[in-house]
């Protein structure tokens, strides 16, 4: 009998579990009768009610609710980390809390996992922002096709159903400060890509805070491109030629004797501008230094206060 784990990280969504229980219950009829479902509830560090809910929908599906309380907010990611080494399902979803993502398009993903494809992508083809926040999501996700990632499909995807082995080898990768999703597709196996439209938020508002997605983006383009440093060192070996060209442009004024070009204040731009790109560079290089620093100590990427495993129906 074929097993389906569906990890939902959950952060202040209190109010969503009852919600969100319900329809993945209610979804089951959509699959055929001979599969199991586990669903691993994992809370990041949520101050609200969020356990107490979680535990109560534990209590109505003890058989298939499995709860997992991290001691304090690693992030979503961490999270669902957390939940993929708790998962015991021959094939794994992940699904946020808030039902953005429609549990229908489980059905499919599995159909095809069915099918030995052990890497199903939900691709949203709308997104709810508008104005400068779609530009910047649009942006983020042009720059990873183009020079990180060329294998990401074309539009932003965190809706995924992947075969345990996937599961298995994305856990013996604890890479700190990374993505997740990206770490699926740079494992280089073949995907089917399933269009679908997001739902608006029904019940509370999104944690996912500009700072976070500043960071989320830094941390995936790091992790997965070298071209912040290819753009560094191409910089610097041009402003070092044209320093050179100016250099002997001098040389060439004095040895014929013509008067050198005055001006403290160009001097001063120059100068200036050599400063920030120094600046720059150091931030830049510091991004990855102090991400290996991180990864070097060898820190978990997580620490699990409690885990309440499902019940089986014979215990």
């Amino acid at each position: 009998m074929p097993k389906l784990s569906i990890i939902v990280p959950c952060y202040f969504n209190e109010a969503n579990i009852p919600v969100t229980g319900s329809e993945l219950i209610a979804n089951e009829a959509l699959f055929p009768p001979d599969v199991e479902f586990e669903y691993v509830f994992v809370d990041d560090g949520s101050t609200d009610g969020t356990i107490a809910a979680l535990h109560q929908l534990r209590e109505q599906y003890p058989d298939r609710v499995r709860v997992v309380e991290l001691v304090a907010n690693v992030g979503s990611y961490n999270a669902i980390v957390a939940g993929m080494e708790q998962a015991t399902g021959d094939c794994q979803a992940l699904l946020t809390a808030d039902l953005q993502d429609p549990p229908a398009l489980l059905a499919q993903m599995y159909a095809y996992w069915q099918q030995s494809i052990w890497l199903v992508v939900g691709n949203r083809q709308e997104r709810p922002e508008r104005g400068v926040a779609r530009l910047l999501a649009r942006t983020f996700h042009f720059l990873m096709r183009r020079f990180a990632l060329p294998n990401v499909p074309a539009g932003e995807f965190d809706y995924v159903l992947f075969d345990r082995r996937i599961s298995q080898q994305v856990v013996q990768l604890p890479e700190r400060n990374s993505n997740v999703f990206y770490l699926m597709l740079w494992l280089g196996y073949p995907y089917v890509n399933l269009p679908y439209v997001r739902r608006p938020r029904q019940i509370g508002h999104s944690r996912w805070t500009v700072a976070k997605k500043v960071k989320l983006f830094i941390d995936s383009f790091v992790s997965f491109s070298f071209l912040p440093i290819r753009l560094i060192s191409a910089t610097g070996f041009v402003l070092g030629f044209l320093a050179l060209l100016y250099g002997v442009y001098i040389i060439g004024l004095r040895l014929l004797g013509t008067q050198e070009p005055a001006g403290w204040s160009s001097l001063m731009v120059v100068v200036l501008f050599v400063s920030a790109f120094q600046m720059l560079a150091l931030g830049v290089i510091g991004e990855y230094v102090w991400r290996g620093l991180d990864a070097a100590r060898n820190r978990p990427l997580y620490t699990a206060k409690k885990v309440s495993a499902s019940q089986s129906p014979t215990t």
